[in-house]
């Protein structure tokens, strides 16, 4: 099916499932413990071995020599393997072209080395502790951003986007600010590691694995096992979060299957929390210098935004400057994108990549210059709403409805109650302060497919690779198919993670729940067409509804019209150019936040959030709202503690387990509620939808900064917030 224009008035703008508060279909199945995840399915193939993986213990150079004999006579090792025995095996994709395994080449700590495989997991933890490796350790490129040219604004750059002659307009703008802002690298820290069960039979190979992308994974596996994708089956109907680094295949899966065909017997592998920091990806830290130039009215004249961050790779780093490209208006702009070469493990995709810290940066920045100006935050951010690219005033948004959610939000939160002049409120020992901060997140989608299956018992089965990491993907689709084909939920079932079903767009982006739907629909639209022909009727004229097909006066059981056999139907929704040429989608959202600061210790407590968010339709308000809370905690996280700490000389992140690296818990998170803006957005999708699962957490961790501003007068630029920061200049008691 091609999505060549806009939605029209369809089905979907009736619906009596889609868009209605649904539990997850595949609760029962999380809360009892009998979801199947890759390193817990022991049913699945006999004689499991475990291997536990040997990392790089330097950063840059060479290994001369590993030295597995003591390793290999321990009790209970069945095989090591190791990187000399292998060419590199890198991934397939540009924008991860990291190093899984192979060669002598080490490129940063912990990379992937050799895997020891034993009987039992504390067996191969042992002798891989045995393993002796020789290295040649070379100069690497750097571990500390701050001392690159890249962060300095030395480096030549090319700007990523340049409108206007932003010199000349930020010069002659009556209010301007010049600042700079920076964010730690962060760690994907989800519950799940990356872990992978691998199982040959003959030139085949079978992964039980956690991985949002299937179809990306197996052409990964393909690549590194040197054999054709079609020998490659990989499956991943749960994960246990993911956030970006279960995007691509990591070394887990190539470790596993590298020493699955070496010894003969399946093999599971779990990269050690160590290695999920130090092996896989993180977000990259960043140094953000933002300048904008207004009128004394308030509207922005000038903006410029330059962003470095740590790379491996030239497809690494953190793009920053991402959301300041479109949120705000503004004729003279310039943008620069500058990653830096850095011996670091290679950053990549978290959670919003590009507007999570970018906006970090921005929405402070934002309410530093209203502060200038003398202006309301919320106002400013309505003064420089811009219904058009303001790159490209001829091309408009497709919906965008950013004003509604300040307003929304403003009334809804309270926010003309709020403190007004810094450190002026307390609530006994606490000073209580009130931050605001917008929210920006594109919309894309991908092409995406799906296969239904009709029973003759008038039950439904649906199929894809799609994954479900958290997200609510069963249940979503399971929705869209009981809508197009008037069927009870309840007659739906969904089957996804397996490479051998239709490829879908994955998990990632913000793109799966827009893209996964309207493959569904596309399916469902095939098996409705060939309804239409076993009863000789026009698809048009076929009503679907309560389990029955109409046709004129009559109707037939859904289940009777494959006269006793299944029928199948199998399509992908592909989207036409229109979407990106004719409009600008987007999605948007206000976050709003009070929190108390302790007037003596600095300690920091958010009271309550408010997020209002513009994503189109809106598939299920109870699965969205969750996706909501959740980045809304992930944003405290990100705000008020999180931060992988460089030991700048060894190159690697110290922090790297949930002792160290800490996370926000129950007691960090106050009362959080969550606002839809009712929309449909025509040009995205023929459901009319939009992701929302990674706008939640845009702009919630620089709403908390500006809250602990209000509260304590002091601004902090450089995140975590945290009471060290606050402690020496609190107001006096």
């Amino acid at each position: 099916m091609r999505f060549d224009n806009p939605a029209g008035d369809n089905l979907f703008d009736r619906a009596k499932v889609v868009g209605h508060a649904t539990p997850r279909i595949d609760g029962p199945l999380k809360t009892t413990g009998t979801a199947p995840y890759a390193y817990e399915r022991h049913d699945v193939a006999a004689g499991q071995l475990v291997g536990y993986p040997v990392p790089s213990a330097i950063a840059k150079g060479r290994i001369r020599a590993i030295d597995t004999a003591a390793a290999a006579a321990a009790p209970g090792v069945v095989g090591i393997v190791t990187t000399l025995e292998h060419d590199p095996i890198e991934g397939v994709f540009d924008y991860d072209p990291v190093r899984h395994f192979g060669g002598d080449e080490v490129l940063h700590y912990h990379q992937a080395i050799a895997v020891v495989v034993a009987e039992s997991f504390e067996q191969a933890r042992a002798a891989a502790k045995l393993v002796a490796v020789d290295y040649q350790r070379d100069a690497a490129a750097g571990f500390d951003l701050a001392a690159t040219a890249e962060a300095r604004g030395e480096a030549d750059v090319a700007p990523a986007s340049e409108v206007g002659d932003f010199a000349a307009a930020f010069a002659a703008a009556p209010v301007t600010l010049d600042a700079t802002y920076t964010t730690p690298a962060e760690s994907h820290a989800m519950m799940e590691p990356h872990a992978t069960l691998a199982a040959w039979d003959g030139d085949t190979v079978r992964l039980w694995t956690s991985n949002q992308m299937v179809e990306w994974g197996r052409q990964s596996m393909a690549k590194a096992l040197g054999i054709p994708a079609d020998d490659v089956r990989l499956d991943s109907p749960f994960l246990g979060g993911g956030f970006g680094t279960k995007l691509f295949v990591r070394s887990d899966a190539v470790l596993a299957a590298l020493a699955a065909r070496k010894v003969g017997r399946p093999v599971k592998v779990a990269l050690p929390r160590p290695m999920i920091a130090n092996n896989t990806t993180h977000r990259a830290e960043t140094i953000q210098r933002i300048r904008i130039g207004a009128e004394r009215d308030g509207r922005i004249t000038a903006i410029a935004h330059h962003s470095a961050s740590n790379a491996l790779t030239a497809a690494g780093g953190e793009n920053g400057t991402a959301p300041t490209q479109s949120f705000y208006a503004g004729a003279n702009r310039l943008l620069v994108d500058a990653p830096a070469r850095m011996n670091l493990p290679n950053s990549n995709a978290m959670r919003a990549p590009g507007e999570t810290a970018g906006l970090m940066a921005l929405e402070i920045a934002m309410d530093e210059m209203a502060e200038k100006l003398g202006m309301d935050p919320v106002e400013f951010r309505i003064v420089n709403d811009t219904q058009v690219d303001p790159e490209n005033p001829d091309r408009p948004f497709s919906e965008r409805n950013f004003v509604e959610c300040l307003r929304t939000g403003a009334q809804t939160f309270g926010w003309t109650g709020r403190n007004t002049a810094p450190g002026a409120t307390r609530d006994g020992a606490w000073l209580v302060g009130h931050g605001v901060a917008g929210a920006y997140r594109g919309a894309p989608v991908m092409t995406s497919g799906a296969r239904v299956v009709l029973r003759p018992d008038a039950t439904l089965v649906v199929q894809s690779d799609m994954t479900d990491i958290g997200t609510g993907s069963y249940t979503i689709m399971a929705q869209t198919a009981a809508e197009v084909l008037g069927l009870p939920l309840a007659a739906v079932s969904v089957e996804l993670g397996d490479s051998r079903f239709p490829v879908s767009a994955g998990s990632g982006g913000q793109w799966g729940a827009a893209s996964a739907t309207a493959g569904v629909y596309a399916a469902c639209v095939a098996l409705r067409q060939a309804i239409a022909e076993r009863l000789g009727a026009a698809e048009a004229d076929l009503t679907f509804e309560d389990g029955m097909v109409r046709a004129g006066n009559a109707s037939t059981p859904l289940g009777e019209v494959g006269g006793g056999a299944e029928m199948t139907a199998e399509d992908s929704i592909e989207f036409g150019a229109f979407r990106e040429e004719d409009v600008l989608l987007a999605t948007f959202g206000a976050h709003f936040v009070e929190v108390g600061v302790h007037a003596h210790t600095g300690e920091i407590r958010v009271r309550r959030m408010l997020a209002v968010c513009d994503a189109g339709r809106i598939l299920n308000p109870l699965t969205a709202r969750s996706q909501v809370i959740g980045a809304m905690t992930m944003g405290v996280g990100a705000a008020l503690m999180e931060e992988l700490a460089v030991d700048t000389r060894y190159g690697f992140f110290v922090n790297h387990d949930l002792a160290g690296y800490e996370v926000p818990v129950h007691m960090d998170i106050g009362r959080q509620d969550v606002m839809f803006i009712e929309g449909a957005d025509p040009y995205s999708t023929p459901l009319k939808a939009k992701g929302v699962g990674e706008l939640g957490l845009c702009g919630v961790s620089a709403a908390i900064a500006n809250a602990v501003y209000d509260a304590t007068g002091v601004r902090v630029r450089d995140y975590p917030v945290t009471l060290d920061k606050l402690i020496g200049n609190l107001p006096a008691v």
